[in-house]
C-alpha cells in the first residue's frame, strides 16, 4: 500500500478535471464541490486528507461570541488538525457570514494545514490573503460566523458544496475547484491519473497537428496503437 507522500506525488500533476473523469468511470458523479474557488489567482494544485468541520443554521442561544471559548468551537477544531490535512468546512453555502478570519487562518498555517476548502465565506479578506494558508471558498463577508451559523463539530461526515466528504477522504484542489476522492479509491485513482494525463497530452499534440477528433478523443484502437508506439510499446 502506497503511503500518502507517494500518492500525493502521483497526483500532483493530475487535474481535478481528470479526477472527475476517472471517478465518473467508476460511477461516482458527485465529487466536485459547488462553491469553493481558489482565493488567490494562480494558486497551485494541493492535495491532502480531509479534516472535516460542520456548521448548522444559527440558533440564538448557541451562536454567540461566547461560544468561541467553548471546547466545541472552531478554535478547538483547529488544534485537532494534523499537519498536512486539508480542512473541509460545511458552511451550508452561507455567503453572508465569514467562518474563518485572518487569526484562525494564521493558526492553521502555523499548524501545517495544507489548505482550507469551504462552501462558505471567509472574513478579514486582506488578512487571510496575508497568511500563508491557501484557501478555496465561496467569497468574503464581514460578519462573523455566528451571524448566520452555529458550529457543531469536527472529524465527522459532512456535506460541502453538495458533496459528501468523510474524514480521511483525499481532497484535490486546483484552479477548477475542489474534488473529493473516496479513501477506498485513492490508490486506484492515483495510479490511473498519471496515465490519463499522459494520454491527454498526446491527444493535444495530435490536435495541434490537425488530427480530427472522431477516433482520437476518445481514442479508437488505431489511435491507441499510435499512442502506445510513442511510448515504445508499439
Amino acid at each position: 500500500m502506497a503511503d500518502d507522500s507517494q500518492i500525493i506525488a502521483a497526483l500532483e500533476h493530475v487535474s481535478s478535471a481528470t479526477v472527475t473523469t476517472l471517478l465518473l468511470k467508476k460511477g461516482l458523479r458527485n465529487v466536485w464541490m459547488r462553491g469553493p474557488r481558489p482565493l488567490r489567482p494562480g494558486q497551485t494544485r494541493l492535495i491532502g486528507r480531509a479534516f472535516t468541520l460542520r456548521f448548522v443554521p444559527a440558533r440564538e442561544d448557541l451562536a454567540t461570541p461566547e461560544s468561541w471559548s467553548s471546547p466545541r468551537s472552531t478554535r478547538g477544531a483547529i488544534e485537532a488538525m494534523p499537519a498536512g490535512c486539508i480542512a473541509v468546512v460545511d458552511a451550508m453555502g452561507v455567503s453572508d457570514a465569514g467562518i474563518f478570519g485572518d487569526i484562525l487562518c494564521a493558526r492553521m498555517a502555523k499548524r501545517g494545514v495544507t489548505a482550507l476548502v469551504t462552501d462558505g465565506a471567509v472574513r478579514d479578506l486582506a488578512g487571510v490573503l496575508g497568511t500563508s494558508l491557501p484557501v478555496w471558498c465561496a467569497g468574503a463577508a464581514a460578519p462573523p460566523s455566528v451571524a448566520g451559523l452555529t458550529f457543531v463539530g469536527w472529524d465527522e461526515p459532512i456535506g460541502c458544496g453538495g458533496v459528501a466528504v468523510f474524514p480521511n477522504d483525499l481532497i484535490l484542489a486546483d484552479a477548477d475547484g475542489a474534488v473529493v476522492i473516496p479513501a477506498a479509491l485513492v490508490e486506484e485513482v492515483a495510479a490511473g491519473g498519471a496515465e490519463q494525463e499522459r494520454l491527454e497530452a498526446w491527444i493535444m499534440t495530435e490536435v495541434d497537428k490537425g488530427t480530427p477528433l472522431p477516433g482520437l478523443y476518445p481514442p479508437n484502437a488505431e489511435a491507441k496503437a499510435r499512442y502506445e508506439a510513442t511510448r515504445g510499446k508499439g
